[in-house]
């Protein structure tokens, strides 16, 4: 299974930085807790930094269980920016799709 049939993401830029959200989705019975749970299991700093070929350091997760959610920074990785580089990719949306592509348990 992929992280794309249990959770949904969002992103944003902050200059060269790029920030993801991760929204577990609810279970069938509405409760979020086991989704998140296996989230939380599954989609580390080290698992986030290996799918996207990035050094650990770059990586950085908050963990918010009151909204069932996590936050990854991962820092310098828009190539400047979406006002400082010609990346087609400036506000990092693809990289955040790419992310649910990574496989969870």
């Amino acid at each position: 299974m992929i992280l794309d049939a249990i959770a949904d993401v969002r992103t944003g830029d902050k200059g060269d930085d790029l920030i993801i959200a991760v929204l577990p989705r609810d279970d069938a019975d509405g409760q979020t807790g086991h989704a998140y749970d296996q989230v939380v299991r599954a989609v580390t700093e080290e698992r986030v930094a290996q799918h996207y070929g990035l050094p650990v350091a770059t990586v950085h997760r908050t963990l918010m269980p009151t909204v069932s959610a996590m936050v990854f920074h991962l820092r310098g990785v828009l190539g400047g920016g979406v006002t400082g580089s010609s990346y087609l990719d400036g506000h990092g949306k693809t990289m955040g799709y790419h992310l649910l592509t990574l496989p969870v348990e």
